[in-house]
């Protein structure tokens, strides 16, 4: 072998390797801008649940949110329009159902289109997910992992509720929460400790503990005159939410002089929790059902 081809060798090898290294660069350059254009709005491609996203970290919880936002149609037509907001606890799992249920609502029974907010973790895990103690009040009866329900309320009232509305056209007085299992132990505990905060609530199959005697309390008054309570409940229940539904409805259903006006339901055949669309339809239409007489 000469010394000439000797020396040559390396120089190949390194143009060989050099090609490789741009030609694998240029790849991971298009991948990373084609993920990068992909995630800024993640739910472009789904017109069902056009509308936007943001990250909220909560001063008052101390926490990280995802904070969902689902825009009604024709919404950038108008500059001027607001439009009744709907925020939905475990919004992981509801907001992608009851987003896109609501516009078939509106499709169907004329419900007024409305800005939708899904309250996210981001994860079902419980290290990150920390609805159960977000969604429990302080109680003799609370456990370690139960609490933080007062914290919760300052972080919806305080913080993310401004948020939204200087966001996005809402209209503040027709505000509507809703939660399911533990998050419509939310909603109750909102309707109690800070009716005036929302305008209408839809507690689907809600557990009532830890602190049950709050339920069965007096709630704190109102200034409004105008607010509405939906409680639903499932046939198919865990038989022990359904026994306390039950003594819930038999206190306040046709109970006179409460902050709120007062539905109570039924769902037949309902189970605890395949049915939010279910409590979704019947309290909205309940809630909306001056306006959808007009």
């Amino acid at each position: 072998m000469s010394s000439q081809t000797t020396r040559q060798r390396p120089t190949r090898h390194w143009l060989l390797l050099t090609a490789v290294l741009l030609l694998l660069g240029c790849q991971s350059t298009a991948r990373q801008s084609q993920t990068d254009t992909d995630s800024t709005i993640p739910l472009d491609h789904l017109p069902a649940l056009a509308g936007d996203y943001f990250q909220f970290h909560s001063r008052a919880v101390g926490r990280p949110f995802h904070i969902y936002v689902s825009l009604p149609e024709g919404y950038d037509a108008s500059e001027s329009r607001e439009y009744p907001v709907i925020y939905l606890l475990d919004g992981d799992s509801l907001f992608p159902i009851l987003a896109t249920n609501h516009l078939f609502l509106n499709y169907d029974e004329g419900l007024p289109p409305a800005i939708i907010v899904g309250i996210a973790y981001g994860s079902f895990d419980p290290a990150i997910n920390k609805r159960g103690f977000d969604f429990s009040a302080p109680a003799t009866d609370a456990t370690n992992e139960q609490g933080g329900a007062p914290i919760f309320l300052s972080f919806l009232e305080s913080e993310l509720l401004p948020e939204v509305e200087s966001r996005y056209r809402a209209d503040s007085s027709r505000r509507v929460l809703f939660g399911q299992s533990r998050g419509g132990y939310m909603v109750l505990y909102s309707a109690f400790v800070e009716p005036d905060m929302f305008w209408g609530r839809i507690a689907s199959n809600p557990t009532f503990d830890p602190g049950r005697a709050l339920f069965f309390s007096e709630p704190a008054p109102s200034s409004r005159t105008d607010l509405g309570l939906v409680v639903t409940s499932g046939s198919r229940d865990r038989p022990q939410l359904r026994d306390a539904a039950a003594a819930w409805f038999d206190i306040w259903r046709d109970r006179a002089g409460t902050p709120w006006a007062v539905k109570t339901a039924t769902i037949e055949g309902g189970t605890h929790a395949a049915n939010s669309t279910d409590s979704y339809r019947l309290g909205m239409l309940w809630l909306f059902g001056h306006i959808l007489a007009d």
